[in-house]
């Protein structure tokens, strides 16, 4: 999302820097990217061709599709058949590929997944990826449930849902697909922190020597080996950053006071009930 425009708009303002990173990260080592080409619209898409194509064997591009921009820059659900058709060609289009490696159907609220039937749009991507135009499917913002009604339909890889330290309710979930061997991808590693829970990662990164992100995201790696990031940034050193997160070991002790800001986030959650 970090390589369009101010609000996931638009051309960057650096397009150079743009293919930097990208070609940074393949070169550290990174072999798994996550886009989609609502992002921009097409411009993000547009951006990795341009920076990596022809692609180095091993890499695996994820994509998702049930959303478009509207003209306002507004967000669209676009979950019809005919829309998730053009999805997927606008994504082979625009990434110069003939198969896409993964593509996520994107259900649900922005942050949140809503419980309902997601065999329509569902049995419509399975049908392109029987067409030979996708290759795995995965699931993102969804309910147990709704995976397991996926699972009926088509072979899943991974789920994509909001998830991090201070925000910890696909725990169950999570550990479920572990036991599968399905990969959970969490985003918005930073994502609704309050004020209070953020002093807490601070201190904690402070006694680390580590910047809040790499501490967020290496409780992440900690958390669950089937746990695979996808920090986003248009910064070299952001980069640099992120990636040193792998390496970063959380001792116990720092893991209890990282566990300890969830559970007071479940406390605030029932005294407003």
């Amino acid at each position: 999302m970090q390589l369009a425009g101010p609000g996931v708009w638009g051309p960057p303002r650096d397009m150079d820097a743009a293919v930097d990173v990208l070609r940074a990260a393949i070169a550290a080592g990174v072999n798994h990217i996550d886009t989609s080409d609502f992002y921009g619209p097409h411009v993000t898409n547009q951006i990795i061709k341009k920076a990596l194509h022809p692609y180095p064997d091993g890499l695996v591009i994820v994509t998702k599709l049930g959303c478009v921009r509207g003209e306002d820059k507004s967000w669209i659900h676009a979950l019809s058949r005919k829309e998730l058709s053009d999805g997927v060609h606008d994504n082979l289009l625009n990434l110069g590929l003939d198969q896409l490696d993964v593509v996520n159907l994107r259900v649900g609220g922005i942050t949140e997944p809503s419980e309902g039937s997601i065999e329509e749009p569902l049995s419509a991507l399975a049908e392109l990826k029987w067409r030979g135009l996708i290759r795995h499917i995965g699931l993102s913002n969804v309910t147990p449930r709704q995976f397991r009604e996926a699972q009926r339909i088509t072979e899943i890889v991974c789920v994509q849902n909001f998830y991090n330290v201070a925000h910890r309710d696909d725990d169950a979930f999570i550990d479920a697909l572990a036991r599968r061997g399905v990969a959970y991808v969490p985003f918005f590693p930073l994502g609704g922190f309050t004020p209070l829970q953020s002093s807490v990662l601070d201190r904690v990164a402070a006694s680390m020597q580590a910047t809040p992100m790499q501490v967020a995201l290496a409780w992440l790696l900690q958390r669950s080996p089937n746990i695979l990031l996808i920090p986003g940034t248009s910064s070299l050193n952001h980069l640099s950053e992120n990636l040193a997160a792998a390496a970063l070991e959380l001792p116990l002790d720092v893991v209890a006071e990282l566990n300890a800001i969830a559970e007071s986030v479940r406390a605030e959650a029932q005294l407003t009930r």
